[in-house]
Formats: C-alpha cells, sequence, structure tokens
C-alpha cells in the first residue's frame, strides 16, 4: 500500500504537468477528485471560486495574497475563455488602464459579454468580477493583450467615459500620447458619430500639446457635417511637456508620476542641511551604522540573519570556503553581499560629497552594487553567473501587492528616465523618497530590488546632507503598506510622511532603528 507520501508525490506529478502546460487557472476537471483533494489539503492548490484553483506554495501563510495577485490575470484570461469564449471583453476604462501599461489587479474586473448576467463574482482577497450584459464592439476593435481580450487603444480612449480623464489622469494621458495619428481614432468617431466624444478628444490632445491630432479629428468631423465642440476633459493644463515621439507608456507614466508626487514631498521633508564640511565625519557615521543597516534591511526581507553573523562577515571571520557551514547558508550570502555592497555605496557617497551629479553617480554605480550583492551567492553556486546580466529578463511580483511590476521591455525604457529625472531634480528629499519609490516600483531585478532602493535612497539623503537612514524591521508593516499606498493608489503621502519621520529623527541624534550589542 502506498505511503501519505507517495500519494502526495503522485498528485503532485499531475500539478507538474498541468504548470508545464503553462496552465495557470486549474479546472477542476484537469485532476480527479482524489488529487484535487489532496493538493488542496496539503496546500498546493487554493480554490478560488467553485470548480476553479491556483496553485500556491505549500507553506504559503494563511492571508497571503501574493500567489493570488500574482495569478490574477492569467487566472481571468482562461477562466473567461472557457466560460464566454470569444464573446467578452474587458470594459474600455479598464482596457485603458491595461494599455497605458498599468497591470495592477483591480478590485473588480470589469467584462462586457453577450451571456453576461449582471452579477458580480467573488473571487480572492476582496476582488471580483462583474459581467455585465452587453453587445461587444466590432471584432477589429477587440485584441489580446497578456492573453485577456481587451478593446484596442483607440477603442478604449474613445468609449472611455468622461470620468476617466479625471479619476485615472496619468493612465489617460499616457494612453493619448500612445496615439500617433488622428486616423486611428477618427474611423470609429465617424462610424459612430460621436461629436460629443470628438469634442472632449479635441481638448484632450489639446491640453497635452498634440495640436495636429486635435486639429485633423475636428476639422475631420467638421468636413462629415458633425457639429463638433471643443471641450477639455482634464482638471487641469499638463504638468510636464512630452516628447512627443516617446511612445513607451511606461516612460509617460512615470514622468507624470514623478511630477504629481514630488510636492506631496516637499512639503512635508525638513529642509536639507547641504553637504557637510566635514566630510570624514559624515563618512564615519555612515560606517558606524553598518550593522545596524544590515541587520534590518536584511531582515525586513524575511532573511534570518543574527547580529553575530554580521560581525563575523565584516571582520572577515566568516569563510566560505573553509566552512562548509558558511558556504551552504544563503543568509551569510546575503549578510556577505550585504557588507561588499555596502562599501561599494559608501564610495559613490563619496563622490557626490565631492561634488559629482549624484545622478549621474548612481547611473553609472548602482550595476556595481547589484553585482556585490549577489557575487558571494554566485561564488558558491547558490545563483547562476547569468543572474548577474544586468536588469530583468522576465517577469516579478511584489509580495502581498496588487501592484504588478512593469514588464522586461518597459524597465529598459525606465531606468535611463530613472536616473535622468534624479539627474534633473533640485531636491534631495525627492531624489530620495521618489529614487526609492520608483526603483522598487520598476523592480529592474529578479532580487534584492527592496536592497537596492534602500541604498538609493540613502545616497540621495547623503546628496542633501541628511542622515543615513534605517527603516526599522519592526516597522516593517508601516513601511509596506505606505508603499502600497503609493504604487497602487498613486498616493506618495504616507510613504513620503514615513520617511520623513524617520529622517527627522536622524538629524535629532536620536535614530528610530539602533544596535547597541552584538548578540
Amino acid at each position: 500500500m502506498a505511503t501519505p507520501g507517495e500519494k502526495l508525490a503522485k498528485s503532485l506529478e499531475k500539478l507538474k504537468i498541468i504548470q508545464d502546460q503553462e496552465l495557470v487557472a486549474i479546472k477542476a476537471s484537469d485532476l480527479t477528485r482524489v488529487h484535487r483533494e489532496r493538493l488542496v489539503k496539503n496546500g498546493f492548490i487554493r480554490e478560488v471560486i467553485k470548480g476553479w484553483y491556483i496553485a500556491a506554495p505549500h507553506d504559503e501563510q494563511k492571508g497571503d495574497s501574493t500567489s493570488w495577485f500574482s495569478s490574477f490575470w492569467e487566472f481571468c484570461a482562461r477562466y473567461l475563455e472557457d466560460r464566454y469564449g470569444d464573446d467578452y471583453c474587458v470594459s474600455a476604462e479598464q482596457s485603458l488602464m491595461l494599455h497605458a501599461g498599468n497591470n495592477s489587479v483591480p478590485t473588480q474586473l470589469i467584462i462586457r459579454s453577450s451571456k453576461g448576467n449582471n452579477l458580480p463574482t467573488s473571487l480572492l482577497f476582496g476582488t471580483s468580477l462583474f459581467v455585465m450584459k452587453s453587445t461587444l464592439p466590432n471584432v477589429a476593435e477587440i485584441e489580446v493583450l497578456n492573453g485577456i481580450r481587451v478593446v484596442n487603444l483607440a477603442s478604449s480612449i474613445v468609449y472611455s467615459t468622461p470620468s476617466v480623464f479625471t479619476k485615472q489622469s496619468i493612465e489617460s494621458r499616457t494612453a493619448l500620447m500612445m496615439v500617433k495619428d488622428a486616423s486611428e481614432l477618427l474611423s470609429i468617431l465617424l462610424d459612430g458619430g460621436h461629436s460629443t466624444i470628438a469634442g472632449r478628444l479635441v481638448g484632450a490632445f489639446r491640453n497635452l500639446g498634440q495640436d495636429k491630432i486635435a486639429d485633423d479629428i475636428l476639422k475631420t468631423m467638421k468636413s462629415a457635417g458633425y457639429d463638433v465642440r471643443e471641450s477639455d476633459p482634464f482638471e487641469e493644463p499638463t504638468p510636464i511637456k512630452f516628447d512627443l515621439r516617446e511612445r513607451s507608456p511606461y516612460v509617460n507614466r512615470i514622468k507624470l508620476m514623478w511630477h504629481n508626487m514630488r510636492k506631496d514631498i516637499v512639503d512635508v521633508f525638513p529642509k536639507a542641511p547641504g553637504i557637510p564640511e566635514d566630510k570624514t565625519a559624515y563618512i564615519k557615521n555612515i560606517e558606524e551604522i553598518y550593522i545596524t543597516d544590515a541587520y534590518h534591511s536584511l531582515s525586513i526581507e524575511r532573511y534570518t540573519v543574527t547580529l553575530a553573523l554580521i560581525e563575523r562577515v565584516r571582520t572577515g571571520a566568516w569563510d566560505a570556503k573553509e566552512n562548509e557551514q558558511d558556504r551552504k547558508q544563503k543568509d551569510a550570502m546575503a549578510a556577505r553581499g550585504y557588507w561588499q555592497a555596502f562599501k561599494t555605496v559608501k564610495e559613490s557617497v563619496v563622490r557626490i560629497l565631492e561634488g559629482e551629479n549624484s545622478g549621474k553617480v548612481v547611473d553609472k554605480d548602482h550595476g556595481d552594487w547589484y553585482r556585490e550583492l549577489f557575487s558571494p551567492s554566485i561564488a558558491v553556486g547558490l545563483l547562476k553567473a547569468s543572474d548577474l546580466a544586468g536588469y530583468r529578463n522576465g517577469q516579478v511580483y511584489i509580495s502581498q501587492s496588487k501592484h504588478t511590476p512593469i514588464n522586461k521591455e518597459g524597465v529598459r525604457d525606465v531606468m535611463p528616465l530613472l536616473f535622468e529625472l534624479i539627474e534633473n531634480e533640485e531636491h534631495a528629499s525627492v531624489r530620495a523618497v521618489l529614487g526609492h519609490f520608483i526603483f522598487v516600483y520598476t523592480h529592474p531585478y529578479m532580487d534584492g530590488n527592496g536592497r537596492m532602493g534602500r541604498f538609493l535612497m540613502n545616497v540621495m539623503l547623503a546628496s542633501g546632507g541628511y542622515p543615513w537612514t534605517v527603516i526599522p524591521v519592526e516597522e516593517r508593516d508601516q513601511y509596506m503598506n505606505a508603499f502600497k499606498s503609493a504604487s497602487f493608489g498613486q498616493d506618495i503621502k504616507p510613504f513620503a510622511e514615513y520617511i520623513t519621520y524617520l529622517v527627522k529623527a536622524g538629524l535629532k541624534g536620536t535614530p528610530i532603528a539602533k544596535i547597541d550589542s552584538i548578540n
């Protein structure tokens, strides 16, 4: 008779076959009842709605939403295809969000289908589907984006409600800037006789400085006999000047986010002390805070790192070549990498204190920080050498966050922009808070983004003479929740206020995070 372990292994083999087909949504019929119940009992799959499941880490804690948020779009794609076939598409407003590069998990995903029932379907962690009974747009206006049927860019712009221009102004402006020519919109506007919508879009493009597209829509509609009255749907003028050749939704979104968020930071942050006269003393203070910084920064990332381990690494007592336990310990590799990276980051700070532009310094040096952070893990075989190749080549997800970092192509668009924004930003506080936020929001690496973001924050704080600031692990939830408010809700205030609270304590000489002794 098979043992319980052998039975579970058999069920896992069946699950692997499904995952090898790259199926995220698991239909009940994909597994026998016995295998399905066994996998649910042992935590390897989780029921989303009756008859549908997703795979989950068996040790995922109750209440951890990571596996669901990272599976959301692929789950919806298969579920909707199975239920409705080609007879569905995402609403115009949410299609616009996706075209604009906002892949955050919505609280409710609104679907149009002639088979809709106008009722919500509850999913996990407060999310839901709402399938409204509605005829679909023309087939030519529907496309598949990341596996899910959406209305195309032009259709999403034309059919979105007027409120989208005020409630989601960043995404609306980003989507409009992706339009290359008025003809993309005119075929829909003319066929539907949408004179009111045409007037709204004329005003919107005029607001963006896209006068040619605005004039082409206006003149063409009027020449077809429509009475078009121009109206601006945005509440305010576009705050930045766009490069009309730039079509990357990610670049334009980040530019708008930076501009919209920076004032909230300037309003709450204390005035920058300025580059210290005694630069040697400033660097000495950074060196003295290393143990505290390493302990808290690594602990935030869930590494089990003791203060004694950090001290062994710092003093050279740690030895991966001779000590088998040191060689195999993942946490020790993280601690060693942090020490090496910290030293490299300190060199960047020295150059900034000597007068170099902070944006140019971090643009040039951040790759060195990253390589030092993970080179010990490469040396002992915990990671592949190719993991140090640079920015990621796959998709990543942030633990328990509805925000989905941009795709690998977008990373390569955004990172040069980030350092350009830092280089041209006059306030060190903005460089620090938004440098950290945008870096982690983008998640350019497969791992280490939190540590890299905190290094970047502190280098930018140094550029204004602020003290090196440690985020205490005891306040991890407050830190993460403030970050989520910025990444999902576009509200930077809680994050800015939290960093301000830590920096002010440091300026008073009473930092929140302290380590008094080595255990």
